[in-house]
């Protein structure tokens, strides 16, 4: 079970409107790479029916996951951002 931030690649916990979210930024070498990314993680999200905030730019996606009906982190946050890492995997060559 994924529920240390150590067990995770890279990902930090910062504090956002006093909100704990999990946070990383992936890069990638082109902005269509980081578009990829981007879709498949809204469709992981509306699998999980969990969704992070994702920010977009070129060679660069930043994501933020946290449970917004508990203002916090909660399992699934981190079972999301393990997903996530394993999506990058099958994007970035």
């Amino acid at each position: 079970c994924i529920r240390d931030r150590k067990e995770l690649d890279n990902w930090k916990i910062e504090l956002h409107d006093n909100i704990k979210q999990l946070v990383k930024q992936f890069k990638f070498s082109n902005y269509e790479d980081s578009v990829t990314f981007c879709q498949k993680v809204a469709d992981l999200a509306e699998s999980e029916d969990h969704h992070p905030k994702i920010t977009v730019e070129w060679g660069k996606v930043s994501l933020e996951w946290w449970s917004h009906k508990i203002e916090g982190l909660h399992m699934n946050d981190f079972i999301c951002a393990a997903k996530s890492d394993e999506i990058f995997l099958t994007v970035e060559q």
